[in-house]
């Protein structure tokens, strides 16, 4: 599919003016919360929120648990924009599509980006319910938010991945959580398409690869935000198992149960870190 820079360019400007006109302060933080995990809006401050449709240009959440709504705010006393509901491949959308929201992020002016998610857990030292703060990434997902004429304005054409997540972000993670005396997992995510979850051969290749955690999200935000310089840190919420030599059926309902039962502990986290960026 040909991909107009000149009409996708005109799209953030308008939908980045639209907020400017509405918001009275300018964000430093960008939160993308994942399946189920909608809990830390209960913790901001929120001074303004628009629905995705109201917002010029802006993709829909067709996700039962996704809400569809970008929140103004303040979160361990700074200025954030959180989107509650995120954009998947699987939707339909483009890799473009799934990025809008983050470039329209950094013209609002945040430079540093936390993404959760909820993913199936390949690494059998992990269980249900572990949180795992993502040291890097495998982007099986078939497509790349970067292919088409590149925008030079927000970074290189060829932007370097050595370092996709950042490791003093990282590091400050893994510090609060031994302080909150939450264990916290440190591994690898992998994300595929779906939205079917995966059969038992394709997760044992997923773990031959080096995959710890397989999920459908975040990759394509990760590398957007990185090719314009953010600080980028992420987590996945482990909501099932996906051992294939005992290997059960899980639902929708069940993953969500599981993501809420580790939300509290995510969200302190999060906040704790936002508190001390």
């Amino acid at each position: 599919m040909y991909f107009d820079i000149s009409s996708y360019r005109k799209k953030i400007s308008e939908a980045r003016t639209f907020l400017k006109n509405k918001i009275d302060f300018k964000p430093r933080v960008g939160i993308i919360l994942g399946s189920g995990l909608g809990g830390l809006v209960k913790e901001i401050e929120i001074s303004q929120t628009f629905n995705y449709e109201d917002i010029p240009n802006f993709p829909l959440s067709t996700v039962e648990s996704h809400a569809g709504k970008l929140l103004f705010g303040k979160l361990g006393g700074k200025n954030i924009v959180a989107m509650q509901g995120r954009f998947h491949f699987y939707e339909g959308y483009s890799m473009q599509e799934i990025v809008f929201p983050v470039r329209v992020m950094k013209e609002l002016g945040v430079d540093t980006l936390i993404i959760s998610n909820a993913c199936g857990g390949l690494n059998p030292q992990f269980a249900a319910g572990d949180i795992m703060v993502i040291e890097d990434h495998i982007n099986l997902l078939g497509g790349n938010p970067l292919i088409g004429p590149n925008m030079d304005e927000y970074g290189p054409r060829f932007p370097d991945m050595s370092e996709p997540y950042s490791k003093k972000l990282i590091a400050l993670t893994e510090q609060t959580a031994i302080e909150n005396k939450i264990v916290l997992r440190k591994g690898v995510y992998v994300a595929v398409s779906g939205p079917n979850l995966e059969t038992r051969a394709e997760y044992r290749f997923l773990r031959t690869i080096g995959a710890d955690v397989v999920g459908m999200s975040t990759i394509p935000e990760n590398i957007a935000a990185v090719q314009m310089g953010m600080d980028v840190l992420a987590f996945s919420v482990i909501t099932d198992e996906c051992f294939p030599d005992a290997l059960k059926a899980v639902d929708v309902q069940e993953i969500l149960a599981t993501a809420a039962k580790a939300e509290p502990k995510l969200t302190l986290i999060m906040k704790e870190v936002i508190e001390q960026l």
